[in-house]
């Protein structure tokens, strides 16, 4: 008797268990998700409380301790101006996450809004929506942020822009496709039934259940974003000296790979494990999110 109430209240609590709780269980079965998103919470509170223990300003520069290789005053060594590498690879976490953000947050609304009302109203709205979708999407990505980076004017700012422009078509077409699945089924058909307006339809039933695969695609977009910025900074379109920016830094480096390559090894690396963590965390959301991941 005692056994089975037990199951019967371990049924009622899986029953009361959501389906973000239960995603979040799912999420925590993965170690290499977990690891990921160790990672990027590890940079996270790097980009927030490092600059508070940083032993140098990120433009302190000292010319007669210039390109000096890693010691324990300078743990990752000083770049061609004296300056301590450590430090702006701190302050350079700030600007790479901040990038990467805000392009995804802007690039997911502005696609949002179009993937919704093509989806939902179809017809002409759809075809010049989808169209537009497609050119974009003909042009490599990099391409096309150089380009519009290069109409607006090399700047961090820009820079931005330019990542969120070239990230709204994939966000756009993910959402109109959810849509297209989501507005035939009953509750939507219901709800049309009873006269509610199609702004509430949209905003409080469809978009709501079409979330999920963009908390994933946005987690693995912020990756993106981060290596776009930073090859930005690199062929001098995005962040300008002395911004410590880490694509900026690589590309300041070049000239010393021989003879000081700590310089670019660590600003690399940096990226390197950032964007690992954002990939494996989304890989992680995808299994956890998707029900056809599931056994």
């Amino acid at each position: 008797m005692a056994d089975a109430v037990t199951d019967n209240k371990e049924v009622k609590m899986e029953k009361v268990a959501g389906p973000w709780k239960e995603a979040w269980r799912g999420f925590r079965k993965s170690k290499v998700a977990v690891v990921g998103m160790g990672i990027v919470i590890f940079f996270i509170l790097l980009a927030i409380f490092g600059p508070l223990f940083t032993p140098q300003g990120i433009n302190e520069q000292n010319l007669s301790q210039r390109l000096l290789p890693p010691s324990a005053s300078n743990w990752m060594g000083t770049d061609d101006f004296g300056r301590d590498i450590l430090s702006r690879i701190v302050y350079g976490a700030r600007i790479s996450l901040w990038v990467g953000f805000l392009a995804v947050i802007a690039s997911v609304v502005v696609g949002s809004i179009l993937g919704i009302l093509a989806g939902y109203y179809g017809k002409w709205v759809d075809t010049i929506i989808s169209r537009i979708f497609d050119i974009m999407l003909a042009f490599p990505s990099i391409l096309l942020a150089i380009a519009v980076v290069a109409v607006l004017g090399p700047s961090l700012r820009n820079a931005l822009i330019a990542i969120a422009i070239i990230n709204v078509p994939n966000f756009g077409r993910l959402i109109r496709s959810k849509v297209l699945s989501i507005k035939e089924d009953e509750y939507i058909m219901s709800a049309k039934a009873i006269g509610m307006k199609d702004n509430r339809i949209l905003f409080s039933h469809i978009l709501p259940n079409s979330m999920a695969p963009v908390i994933v695609q946005g987690t693995l977009a912020i990756a993106t974003a981060i290596i776009e910025a930073a090859a930005l900074g690199f062929l001098g379109l995005g962040a300008q000296a002395p911004s410590p920016e880490w694509g900026k830094m690589l590309a300041d480096s070049r000239s010393y790979l021989t003879n000081a390559p700590w310089t670019m090894i660590f600003p690399g690396i940096a990226i390197m494990l950032t964007v690992l963590g954002f990939n494996l965390m989304g890989d992680g959301l995808r299994d956890a999110l998707d029900p056809r991941m599931k056994s």
